[in-house]
């Protein structure tokens, strides 16, 4: 935006107040319009006008720019440009007052364009905005003359553009011929490539039309000879079913007989079903008189309890019940077999099953995990359940065993394994007894005596089902 106020071309008459040499009294002269700034110009004498701002006293700051004063330097020219250029142009007072501290801080070029000078190696520019705010005799001619050299430079740099776009233009159009001719050379190989290919292709076509004509040759033959064995196989497919027919006659005959047999046998078996029921009924009337004759009464004690009093602490004793048949000493479904079976006893090897299952939590609670669990696998079978764990002496403080589950320690000296070996050795022969262990030599032991010997992680998933 142009910077416009009335003035002279004298500063001497203009501008008394600078103390600049030259200046006069006023004189009443023809007023002249502002001249039309070049863009550097104006900016640099907003620059220089917004640098000296902040020094001016604050009642020699025109009202407008207090605000712009305090902004800081790098937004002061950019945010205040409109109101500084403003008041330039309409307050001649402003302007003085600026230019006194900007000609201070210009120095020797400040005094040079005070005297309407300007030295040929100063920046136009610089030396176009100190005239317009001092505005010595011929300040006009400055501004002129910069903005001519700002025009010129403009020229320059268009015209070495120009110059640098054309060099580029013709590079590249050399850069291009250069590709054109590789790119030729490149298309005159595919060429030659592409004839080569296209004379090997017509060779394999001439084969090709040779080997065709063979393969319709063989091909005529292969009809014929199709046709042929259609005629066989027709032939064939009706001897199979003549032969089928034949097969489902028989095959009727069979179900026939088989029909009779089946009869016969269910007959047979009925009569085999009333001897065996005759015979389980003649053994049990024979084991009733037996134990009649031999004066046998309820016993309240069972093998495992007198094994219990001779070698081991005995917290509690009870009673458990039954189980199933599986395929591994591991799978809980075999540990239900087994315990399905009659009058099962059930004798678990207390820390190696509960070291293997929850050996993070202490021995006490253990020991109370697994007699609960074994609590509910007593309640829920009713078969006889004992819990071996190695104790030197009796642990003080252990919570009543739930009932159906007896509860014994080793004494001092003796292994739970080898207290687990007497308890099997003390049930009679032919009574379902499991051993529930994951050591090799307690599963071997008792498997010798005829127990049936499990894995801790069958019971450990069984009580996890549970």
């Amino acid at each position: 935006m142009p910077l416009t106020e009335p003035h002279d071309d004298h500063s001497s008459v203009e501008e008394p107040v600078l103390g600049v040499p030259g200046a006069g009294e006023d004189a009443p002269t023809p007023v002249e319009p502002e001249p039309t700034l070049p863009e550097p110009v104006r900016q640099r004498i907003v620059t220089l006008t917004a640098a000296v701002l902040p020094g001016l006293p604050a009642d020699e700051v025109p009202v407008p720019l207090r605000r712009v004063a305090k902004f800081a330097p790098n937004r002061r020219a950019r945010l205040g440009a409109p109101a500084i250029a403003a008041q330039l142009t309409a307050d001649p007072l402003f302007r003085q007052r600026v230019t006194a501290r900007v000609l201070a801080d210009a120095g020797d070029l400040g005094a040079a364009v005070v005297e309407g000078t300007a030295p040929a190696a100063a920046d136009p520019v610089e030396v176009a905005a100190l005239a317009y705010l001092a505005r010595p005799r011929g300040w006009r001619e400055l501004i002129e003359a910069s903005g001519e050299a700002v025009r010129a430079e403009a020229d320059s740099a268009v015209v070495a553009e120009l110059v640098r776009e054309a060099e580029q233009r013709a590079a590249r159009a050399e850069h291009d011929r250069a590709v054109a001719r590789v790119e030729a050379e490149k298309l005159r190989d595919e060429l030659a490539r592409v004839r080569e290919e296209l004379g090997q292709l017509r060779e394999e076509a001439r084969q090709l039309a040779r080997t065709l004509r063979e393969t319709q040759a063989r091909e005529r033959k292969a009809t014929e000879l199709l046709a042929t064995e259609r005629g066989r196989a027709a032939r064939a497919a009706a001897d199979a079913d003549a032969e089928l027919r034949r097969a489902r006659a028989r095959l009727a005959e069979a179900e026939a007989a088989a029909g009779v047999a089946r009869a016969s046998a269910k007959e047979a078996r009925s009569v085999d079903d009333a001897r065996l029921w005759l015979l389980l009924e003649t053994i049990g009337q024979a084991a009733v008189g037996l134990r009649r004759e031999l004066a046998l009464d309820p016993v309240d004690k069972l093998p495992a309890d007198f094994v219990a009093d001779a070698f081991a602490e005995q917290p509690g004793a009870a009673q458990a019940g039954p189980s199933t048949r599986a395929r591994d000493t591991d799978d809980p479904a075999r540990l239900d077999q087994l315990l399905a079976l009659p009058r099962a006893h059930l004798v678990v090897d207390g820390y190696n099953v509960t070291k293997r299952g929850f050996g993070e939590m202490s021995l006490e609670q253990q020991r109370k995990r697994l007699i609960t669990g074994l609590g509910g696998i007593a309640a829920q079978t009713g078969d006889e359940v004992t819990v071996v764990f190695d104790g030197a002496e009796r642990i003080h403080g252990l919570p009543p065993a739930p009932r159906g589950v007896r509860v014994l320690f080793s004494r001092k000296g003796e292994t739970a394994d080898e207290l687990i070996r007497r308890l099997v050795r003390a049930e009679p022969a032919g009574r379902p007894v499991v051993v529930v262990s994951s050591d090799r030599e307690v599963a071997d032991g008792v498997r010798r005596h005829g127990a049936y010997p499990l894995g801790a992680d069958s019971l450990l998933r069984r009580l996890a089902r549970s």
